[in-house]
């Protein structure tokens, strides 16, 4: 690991700007060719996905709990190897490659991180170098990526502080920077925002917006959703029910059949992209009645 005197480096990157790091990023296409999915054999948790992901684009992926966003996710991160069809990367599949070769190229933000880790703030970023490095010894480019990434995600302060002592949020933020200095060819988050203040919120997705590499997320929240999407993966049950532009699939009707609560739809003042309130059907107030 590194040693304490590297803590220390001061930093003076805008907090807007991008490390110069990730001018190296080679962003990478994602296609599903019928991709399914299950642990059982006769009962189907994916049913076949077709779908194209190009380099650079923002894709997010939306439904309820239960949907699939997380089991097909982990089909792309190439954890749940599927029982039918293929994932491939660049036109590779990814189950050709090796778990180092997929690790070079692709980073994951998961849901759920354990706290229960002795390592402090810096050494957990620290560990985003490893698929790229065949050594502990770090360059000064490694160090100043860290830094950098630190400050892009508002916790360089934390930066020796133990990574179990944070908070919830505070610790998203910081295994968002792990897979940032990892500088991947695409970005696969499921359910970032989870544990984030409003203000960070925003300021994650903003940042992964502007990154030069592929980003497929998962998110509960349709308006970040469809602020923030090139393209948005709508999913219900383990089936793919539209795959668009938000302003194609964010319909009043689609909301209602996949979320079962009705929703009013205008546009947003700034982003003249969809913006939603939600209230219960009749059928849910009924029953609360009950």
């Amino acid at each position: 690991m590194i040693n304490d005197t590297t803590h220390s480096h001061p930093h003076s990157q805008p907090k807007n700007a991008l490390p110069s790091f990730f001018s190296r990023c080679q962003p990478a296409a994602m296609t599903l060719e019928d991709v399914a999915w299950s642990p059982y054999k006769d009962k189907p948790l994916l049913s076949p996905i077709n779908i194209s992901v190009n380099a650079g684009e923002f894709v997010a992926v939306v439904g309820p709990n239960g949907s699939g966003k997380t089991s097909l996710l982990r089909c792309l991160y190439r954890v749940n190897k599927p029982t039918s069809g293929r994932v491939l990367l660049d036109q590779k599949n990814i189950w050709s490659l090796s778990a180092r070769q997929c690790a070079q190229r692709i980073a994951t933000v998961l849901q759920d991180v354990s706290a229960e880790f002795g390592l402090s703030v810096f050494e957990m970023v620290e560990i985003g170098l490893t698929p790229k490095s065949n050594s502990w010894k770090r360059t000064d480019d490694d160090i100043d990526a860290i830094h950098e990434v630190l400050a892009l995600l508002d916790v360089h302060h934390l930066a020796e502080r133990s990574f179990s002592s944070l908070s919830g949020g505070e610790r998203q933020r910081v295994i968002i920077a792990r897979a940032l200095v990892q500088n991947p060819d695409i970005l696969i988050l499921d359910e970032p925002t989870n544990h984030l203040d409003i203000r960070h919120q925003l300021e994650v997705l903003e940042l992964l917006s502007t990154l030069p590499c592929t980003v497929i997320v998962s998110l509960h929240d349709l308006s970040l959703a469809s602020t923030y999407a090139d393209r948005v993966l709508v999913m219900k049950e383990g089936c793919m029910q539209d795959y668009a532009e938000p302003k194609s699939v964010f319909t009043e009707d689609q909301i209602r059949q996949v979320f079962d609560v009705e929703t009013v739809i205008d546009e947003h003042p700034i982003t003249q992209r969809p913006r939603f309130s939600f209230h219960l059907n009749e059928k849910h107030l009924n029953k609360k009645q009950d």
